[in-house]
């Protein structure tokens, strides 16, 4: 089969497509025909050996996928042959196939097409996650979201219009914003302005921000809980500007903020239970049409490497998809 191989880490821009070996499922595990896998900021990094926990060479890319059911391993009983199912796994999704235990699958809703699917679950887990359990975000709360026109922005700012709060996107172009208001953003506002925390006041009438959701990092984040609204809670995502913050001590205790992590790697180990029941949730806001995951670009298998180079530009929208069946 065809997959994209790391030998070893690297940019992107030498890393090839290669013929590899088909994977068999053993007992438990399922092997799914991929359709479409999606690339995240985490996959950038883990091809150069950027990331926190390093991957053992070689490797194949890629962490989300969506595709059919191909054949299945003693004890297996959730999945036939042909059932359309999306998945996360460690690694190996950039790949006409993939081998993973059945529990990591769930089935795609009817009318669902691969390549939303592909780009659905972590970005949306994440911020379901975020928001609900550790942002305790209520209906009539003001949300910042940082970041907003990314794949991990905007599906909060569309989570967060779901949970009933007031939604301001923050992003640092014209077509961000628009892209941002256009599903769903109350509000907008361009952080890269040296006066951007006086927007926000005037939009917020002096009150904060009650929630916000931080994927980028670097000085916008310390400037961000600066003007946080009173038990204001501050959710770290990630670090998309490349440098991690250093917070002041004094302003938790001014401010009376709460600074929480999330990080989605850990969900499904430490909370099963949580998860299964924000996964459930997102499903019925798919059914039931309430929720309509964005997606970027999409490039063709042969075209992975664009799809990497424009994911770590700042002129992203949504997450960046590979069509691989």
């Amino acid at each position: 089969m065809k997959a994209v191989l790391v030998e070893r880490y690297e940019a992107i821009d030498n890393i090839a497509l290669k013929e590899v070996a088909r994977p068999e499922p053993t007992a438990g595990q399922v092997r799914v025909k991929i359709q479409a896998a999606s690339i995240g900021f985490v996959d950038g990094l883990k091809v150069q050996g950027l990331y926190q926990t390093k991957d053992a060479l070689p490797f194949i890319p890629g962490t989300e996928f969506a595709g059919v059911v191909d054949a299945a391993g003693d004890g297996v009983a959730g999945f036939r042959p042909g059932e359309a199912v999306m998945g996360m796994a460690r690694s190996g999704a950039l790949a006409e196939y993939i081998v993973v235990p059945e529990a990591t699958l769930t089935a795609i809703p009817d009318g669902v097409a691969p390549e939303v699917a592909a780009a659905f679950r972590a970005n949306y887990l994440t911020a379901l996650y975020a928001l609900a359990e550790r942002g305790a975000l209520k209906p009539g709360e003001i949300l910042l979201v940082l970041g907003a026109a990314g794949g991990v922005g905007i599906a909060a700012v569309q989570v967060g219009k779901l949970l009933g709060a007031r939604v301001i996107a923050a992003a640092s172009t014209e077509e961000k914003r628009k892209f941002a208001a256009g599903h769903g953003a109350d509000a907008t506002i361009d952080y890269t302005q040296a006066n951007w925390r006086d927007a926000l006041k005037e939009l917020t009438g002096d009150h904060g921000a009650d929630v916000i959701y931080d994927p980028v990092g670097g000085e916008v984040s310390v400037q961000a809980f600066r003007s946080i609204a009173w038990n204001g809670r501050h959710i770290v995502v990630g670090f998309a500007a490349g440098k991690i913050p250093a917070l002041p001590f004094n302003l938790p205790l001014l401010k009376g903020g709460v600074l929480t992590g999330v990080d989605l790697a850990q969900i499904a180990r430490r909370e099963p239970e949580a998860e299964k029941r924000l996964i459930a949730q997102l499903l019925t806001w798919l059914k039931e049409k309430k929720l309509a995951p964005v997606v970027g670009q999409i490039f063709a298998f042969a075209d992975f490497r664009e799809a990497f180079r424009t994911m770590q530009t700042r002129s992203a929208l949504g997450k960046m998809v590979v069509r691989i069946g």
